[in-house]
């Protein structure tokens, strides 16, 4: 129980099979309570209904992570009804699914904008308005994926994203370490989620990993979340800034799905 009596705001969850989804088992296995944000009701719907399936209750707040105000209204709203937390799990990415098809050359204008603002701004706007409603040694933990380091065919505009988010996570910890937040990412390997569907040859995508990873199998979202829950957890209380790899040990490996991906198709 190494979240008992700690306070927490998960962002991202779209259904059971979210990466969110989870992390926000897990802390409620270690103890936590929960608190979630949402965009639009049909989310809100099947967020209640995961809750409730759970036996579980926990408060639930909109938030448009591309509106400043609808941003300051949902912390506002979470230190009036939750308190101070403790830690904010950031799952919040999107692109356009025209820009994760064809090659990252192709980008639009539009589609780069879209994609960093939602995938990688909104963690600092949120870490912003967070840190003022945290408890001092609060954490906070983003959500990444190995196509922020290195080239995966057909994650394009996302990966850069992610770069950007990984390279934000540094910089906001050196900000609010100051506060006694710290900021780190896990970076999942490839899990069979609702936004994977619009990745390109996502099927072999989990092929490969599994195939290529030191531990021969592909990670599910009970092993972010457990990882997730000791980031956040006071056991980790002397780690920021950090990326941690859950992935079965793929990252670790040399030959990497880009050069199998040539070679199959040489």
């Amino acid at each position: 129980m190494i979240l008992k009596g700690k306070k927490g705001l998960v962002t991202g969850v779209a259904n059971q099979r979210s990466i969110a989804w989870g992390i926000a088992r897990s802390c409620w296995a270690q103890g936590a309570d929960l608190c979630f944000s949402y965009q639009g009701e049909r989310l809100k719907s099947s967020l209640d209904a995961l809750v409730a399936g759970e036996g579980k209750t926990a408060a639930t707040f909109e938030c448009d992570v591309t509106k400043d105000e609808s941003i300051t209204a949902l912390f506002a709203a979470v230190e009036t009804e939750v308190g101070k937390i403790d830690f904010l799990v950031h799952a919040i990415a999107y692109a356009k699914r025209e820009d994760l098809d064809g090659e990252f050359q192709d980008t639009s204008r539009d589609g780069f904008t879209t994609a960093l603002d939602i995938s990688s701004y909104s963690l600092t706007a949120l870490a912003h308005h967070a840190a003022g409603v945290m408890n001092p040694g609060g954490s906070i933990v983003a959500l990444s994926f190995i196509g922020g380091e290195k080239v995966i065919p057909h994650y394009n505009v996302m990966g850069v994203a992610k770069a950007a988010l990984e390279c934000s996570v540094k910089y906001l910890s050196h900000d609010l370490g100051k506060l006694g937040i710290r900021v780190n990412t896990v970076s999942a390997g490839p899990i069979r989620t609702l936004a994977a569907k619009g990745i390109g040859d996502f099927n072999k995508m989990l092929t490969i990993s599994e195939a290529r990873s030191s531990l021969h199998k592909n990670v599910d979202t009970s092993e972010v979340g457990d990882a997730t829950a000791f980031l956040v957890s006071d056991l980790a209380r002397g780690i920021t800034g950090e990326l941690v790899h859950v992935d079965a040990g793929y990252h670790a490996i040399s030959f990497s799905f880009a050069e199998e991906n040539n070679q199959k198709q040489g």
